[in-house]
């Protein structure tokens, strides 16, 4: 019987791209994909294929964020996380998630094609790249990654969400709708989120979003936005 993958990329020519090299490989097959974490979320749920691969910077529903929910639904789900980050600080995200290989892009289509092969006879996957960086992570702080204690401890999952969405500006009402909630609960969910972490006003909540690593931009642009201390919530 085929392996049965299922890949979310928003990049339509990065996911045709991983759609093609994995179907070359005999005996696999590409049962599914999805241009968002929430479509992710769905389909998985609906298609229960034997690997997932997210991307961590998707729209809607960041591939950490799908992961989480992926596994609350089904915790035997085996998921790869695909990356242009090797910061620590996701990469123990990505493990705390439930994740059990992490894949630089970066790093070429052998790396990916390992770490599914290995996901296949129920083994984690990280190279020795990012195997270092998860030991250095180790060493520094003397605790495991189910240890740590990460800028976000008080959020949770659907204040997760909501920061995501409000940070690549969707309106109160696309939150609402999104969610399947009234405006009157979004707009009550957003005001009790800006007061918990002690923001102010959107151009806050966008910045405390990238320098938390929920949503993603490329390049230069987000090595400024990452520069000076990361917002933390108020007490």
């Amino acid at each position: 019987m085929a392996l049965r993958i299922f890949v979310a990329d928003d990049h339509e020519v990065v996911r045709r791209g991983i759609c093609a090299l994995l179907t070359a490989h005999h005996g696999w097959e590409i049962c599914g994909e999805a241009a968002d974490g929430r479509e992710a979320v769905e389909k998985v749920n609906h298609l229960q294929p034997d690997i997932v691969i997210l991307d961590i910077g998707m729209p809607a529903l960041n591939g950490l964020e799908a992961a989480r929910q992926i596994l609350h639904n089904n915790s035997h789900q085996k998921i790869a996380i695909l990356s242009i980050t090797d910061s620590e600080q996701v990469i123990q995200e990505a493990l705390r998630a439930g994740a059990k290989a992490y894949i630089l892009k970066s790093d070429g289509a052998k790396d990916l094609i390992v770490a599914i092969e290995a996901l296949q006879q129920n083994r984690t996957y990280f190279n020795s790249r990012i195997g270092q960086i998860v030991l250095n992570g180790f060493l520094n702080t003397g605790k495991m990654p189910s240890q740590r204690t990460f800028i976000l401890p008080d959020l949770t999952a659907r204040e997760r969400e909501i920061v995501q969405l409000l940070a690549e500006g969707k309106s109160t009402k696309e939150v609402a709708v999104t969610l399947g909630v009234s405006v009157k609960t979004a707009e009550t969910h957003r005001s009790n989120l800006m007061r918990k972490l002690g923001l102010h006003c959107l151009s806050e909540l966008v910045l405390y979003a990238v320098r938390n690593n929920i949503v993603q931009v490329p390049g230069e642009q987000a090595s400024a936005l990452h520069a000076g201390p990361p917002r933390m919530p108020a007490a």
